[in-house]
């Protein structure tokens, strides 16, 4: 298995529970928008600790770059997290991961599921091929958002936000609902992509299904 020792270069909050660090890239180190890596913090204790980190930076930066969500009550490796600071190493593997770019259509998200979408929202705003995407993006609470600024500006009205536990003028206010993506999904011949909580997916998948969208329609982490 790949294994490279990487130097964070900086660790900040995008929100008030997801970390974005960037790192060291090594020489010839590759992956493709959508895809993540296993990550392990290079100290005593913690060197094993592998967790799935998405890359949301662009394959030509010269750093990797990750949002990560931490859980500080759990005591566990997204808790040490919130202790790294500039000059600690992480541990990095192979490259892996299903969810990548196959055409226009519609990115569905929940929380965190949001960051394999990050880095192709990314390509296709640098390539000019974000016209005719959509992203619906379920959350809890507004301040609970991944990089809201960006996405309203890379899709201006093409992307609508869902929040679950509070009512806020100008967004949605529930769960994601098969007439919500109805609403947003003009044509089934159009590419579905899927990342969030077990229990969403499985919600979603099933509204897909009874809108008559095809399993080869639809691009998630298998």
């Amino acid at each position: 298995m790949e294994r490279h020792i990487v130097k964070v270069i900086s660790v900040n909050k995008a929100t008030h529970d997801v970390l974005h660090i960037k790192a060291s890239k090594p020489d010839g180190y590759s992956f493709t928008p959508g895809q993540a890596t296993e990550v392990a913090i290079n100290k005593e204790h913690w060197d094993k600790e592998n967790r799935p980190f998405t890359f949301t930076g662009l394959p030509e930066d010269n750093y990797l770059e990750f949002h990560t969500k931490t859980y500080p009550s759990h005591n566990g490796v997204t808790g040490e997290l919130l202790n790294l600071k500039p000059g600690d190493e992480l541990i990095i593997h192979d490259v892996w991961g299903a969810i990548n770019y196959k055409g226009p259509g519609i990115f569905i998200a929940g929380g965190a599921g949001i960051t394999p979408f990050i880095s192709i929202f990314r390509y296709l705003a640098k390539s000019k091929k974000i016209e005719g995407n959509r992203l619906l993006f379920a959350n809890k609470k507004k301040d609970d958002i991944i990089l809201k600024d960006e996405f309203e500006k890379l899709l201006g009205k093409n992307v609508t936000h869902i929040l679950s536990d509070e009512e806020v003028n100008g967004y949605r206010h529930g769960f994601i609902s098969k007439q919500l993506i109805g609403e947003l999904l003009p044509g089934f011949s159009e590419n579905v992509y899927v990342c969030g909580p077990p229990p969403m997916m499985d919600a979603v998948l099933k509204q897909l299904s009874e809108l008559g969208v095809g399993d080869k329609s639809i691009v998630m982490e298998i």
